[in-house]
């Protein structure tokens, strides 16, 4: 059986022959809702980039557990890092794109508030849309089994948006009316590479103007027009493969 997966505050110092203790809500989740047992195999990551695999050494009332480590794996920081700038889609079609593009391997997911977004966050309600958008990235790290968890940054204004494009390696606006192909696009081979995502009302003509100037141009996925909520997705996989990160 494939061993389950918890978050560990810190796994600095983690060595193999060491104890790591697992507390708070992730040792209550094993402890209490998984029932795991000393002797069962557990793998432990900090979202951070460094993930152990060990047993379970102890258990300790309802919310703790010392995990024996048997080895630690850590992970370069990945090159290129692949960012989404995701439109606020309405109802629960952001967290779907979180997650699935969690699952999928993009590195950082910037909110953003375009002009034909539907959906805007406010106050505590953007508060709280932000915090499940952090929390949906980081269930989906651990259920695709991710040693480093994307970043959910801050909702962006467009003019914000613009500054994170100019500092690009490569940028690109997904649209449907692109002149040339993602598929074809010429890609750096490190640095940074921003896409972007628009509402499903479509990016306006006024932001792909301001992103032009900023370096990004309108590229197409393919002949079908894809949802919101797919379309970083679909554009990932396809960065992932043909960057070689997916090699």
């Amino acid at each position: 059986m494939t061993a389950p997966v918890f978050v560990a505050d810190s796994l600095a110092g983690a060595a193999a022959g060491a104890r790591v203790r697992l507390e708070g809500p992730e040792g209550r989740h094993a402890v209490s809702v998984r029932r795991l047992r000393v002797g069962e195999p557990v793998v432990l990551t900090d979202g951070h980039g460094t993930g152990v695999q060990g047993t379970v050494a102890a258990v300790e009332g309802k919310d703790r557990l010392e995990v024996a480590v048997d080895e630690v794996r850590r992970e370069a920081a990945p090159d290129p890092r692949i960012t989404v700038v995701q439109a606020l889609p309405k109802g629960d079609r952001g967290e779907l794109a979180v997650e699935t593009m969690t699952e999928t391997g993009v590195d950082a997911v910037v909110p953003w508030s375009a002009a034909r977004c539907i959906t805007q966050w406010k106050g505590e309600r953007g508060l709280k849309a932000l915090g499940k958008w952090r929390s949906t990235a980081r269930e989906a790290g651990k259920q695709s089994r991710r040693l480093t968890f994307p970043e959910v940054t801050d909702a962006m204004t467009t003019r914000q948006v613009t500054r994170l494009l100019a500092e690009a390696r490569f940028a690109a606006v997904l649209h449907e009316e692109g002149g040339e192909p993602l598929a074809t696009a010429q890609l750096p081979t490190s640095g940074e590479i921003v896409l972007v995502v628009g509402p499903e009302g479509g990016v306006s003509p006024e932001e792909l103007a301001a992103f032009a100037e900023a370096g990004a141009l309108p590229y197409r996925l393919g002949p079908s027009v894809l949802r919101t909520s797919t379309a970083g997705t679909a554009a990932a996989a396809l960065l992932l493969g043909r960057t070689g990160r997916w090699g």
